[in-house]
């Protein structure tokens, strides 16, 4: 699975993605912590949009993503309004390893769908919880198995003055992966360009995702429907986790 060619059109074609919104939310999780958050990591980043919203709201953030290409969007966007721009590491997230502690970790957009061997979401899992400060939280949302299931035969345009793409989604009930064949035209000066790719979903349960979170060391694990504080229910698109580090923070 590459971002390779979908990365710079990549911010064109999100541009339905609430990233205030999100950021509200996970700053109404932060001040629900047992411990005061500044440092903030975000796994998975992309190309850094919420990592830079952030860091203008006053954290110190830290970007970690596997695809170079993304990361290059994520580096050239503009630091102003940010008091200290992010720093961007290009790991994979079984993988991940930081020069220090952090206060919160973030994982956005469905992002650990995206890691199709719960062997090596679990490794990651752990190496968050390695790097979390005692009392840390961790966030981070998920499509249903439902969701994904309905993804079946869907088609899916996106389109801009500059870009065009298709996405196709086709999934494996015996192998619980969502595939999306991706056609994408970009237009680069007087000529159009295409290129394809192939992401894959994992249809992670609620409990399996539970039970790796506790076997990684977390507690006060939950998660709620959308991004209220209900409970999950039948139906739901997508679902929000939250678990902390134990201990307290006596920095």
């Amino acid at each position: 699975m590459s971002y390779g060619f979908l990365a710079p059109s990549y911010d064109l074609l999100t541009r339905d993605v609430d990233y205030p919104k999100i950021a509200d939310y996970l700053e109404r999780q932060f001040r629900r912590a047992r411990c005061p958050v500044r440092t903030v990591l975000d796994l998975a980043c992309g190309t850094g949009s919420l990592t830079w919203l952030l860091a203008r709201r006053g954290y110190e953030t830290i970007g970690v993503d596997q695809s170079a290409e993304m990361l290059a969007q994520a580096r050239d966007k503009d630091p102003e309004g940010a008091a200290t721009p992010p720093l961007f590491l290009q790991q994979s997230m079984d993988r991940l390893d930081l020069y220090g502690n952090i206060d919160a970790c973030v994982c956005c957009l469905d992002s650990v769908n995206y890691v199709t061997r719960p062997a090596l979401l679990e490794r990651a899992f752990c190496r968050v919880h390695t790097f979390l400060t005692p009392g840390g939280v961790f966030l981070f949302d998920a499509r249903t198995p439902e969701a994904l299931a309905a993804m079946d035969g869907q088609v899916f345009l996106d389109e801009t003055e500059d870009a065009y793409c298709v996405w196709r989604g086709a999934f494996s009930p015996r192998r619980r992966v969502c595939t999306y064949a991706l056609d994408l035209f970009r237009r680069e000066g007087a000529v159009w360009r295409r290129g394809q790719e192939e992401h894959r979903e994992y249809a992670y349960t609620l409990e399996e995702l539970s039970d790796m979170l506790r076997r990684a060391g977390f507690v006060g694990i939950g998660c709620c429907g959308g991004m209220g504080r209900r409970a999950p229910r039948p139906g739901d698109d997508r679902v929000w986790f939250f678990a902390r580090r134990e201990g307290r923070y006596d920095g």
